[in-house]
């Protein structure tokens, strides 16, 4: 009896290794290997763009960017002065501006403008300046007078600056500034000229500035010691 039963374990026992066996091909065939993943790129993708292509590209992006700010100056948009400032480049906010104030061709067009930049507390370039200067010697009083040395100071130009000194002492002598008096005025000489930059006043320009500021100051004193006598 026990002889039967050892006899049946091993024949089922040999029944379950054949069917193993059996089995283990089939399971490998229904699981392939997949190939490996196809080039994503494509036969005829383009490589990406070395550093100096990339430099090239974002430059001109930039060049178009700011010649829209241009064009847009010369469409009378003063926003577009407040993005030219935002972008920190000083060539292209001058040529902004200039373009702003070429189409300020009347005296309320340029007190707008001059408005506007003293209210964002934008620099002022030559070409602003220049123009209110000019605005200025066709008409000039009290008021007149202190915009344009102030206009001239903050563009730190020291040429100009001297320019519109010697055109308010030719006022003054010329009795066109009458309610301005000599202590007024080389106040106001003195207070604006210190508004001019250090890299400005210690210039050449600087120095010819000076020693026509010194030469308005000595009349400027004669003339109030004079009035007080």
């Amino acid at each position: 009896m026990v002889t039967l039963l050892i006899i049946a374990l091993a024949f089922f026992a040999a029944i379950g290794i054949a069917i193993f066996f059996w089995q283990k091909p089939n399971m490998d065939k229904s699981e392939p290997v997949l190939p490996p993943p196809p080039d994503l790129r494509g036969l005829f993708a383009e490589d990406p763009p070395t550093r100096k292509e990339a430099m090239k590209m974002a430059l001109a992006a930039q060049e178009i960017e700011h010649l829209s700010l241009v064009t847009r100056a010369q469409n009378g948009e003063r926003s577009a002065l407040e993005e030219a400032h935002k972008t920190g480049d000083p060539d292209l906010y001058d040529r902004v501006l200039s373009e702003l104030v070429r189409l300020a061709d009347s005296d309320q067009k340029l007190l707008a403008l001059m408005s506007y930049v003293a209210k964002n507390e934008f620099k002022v370039n030559t070409a602003l300046a220049s123009a209110v200067v000019a605005s200025w010697r066709k008409s000039p009083d009290r008021s007149g007078t202190s915009k344009a040395l102030h206009f001239a100071a903050l563009s730190d130009d020291a040429n100009l600056y001297r320019g519109a000194l010697e055109a308010a002492l030719e006022f003054w002598r010329a009795g066109k500034l009458a309610d301005v008096s000599a202590m007024e005025l080389r106040a106001l000489f003195d207070g604006e000229f210190w508004i001019l930059s250090s890299r400005t006043r210690s210039s050449g320009a600087g120095f010819i500035l000076k020693r026509t500021l010194d030469i308005a100051r000595r009349e400027l004193e004669a003339a109030t010691s004079k009035a007080r006598a």
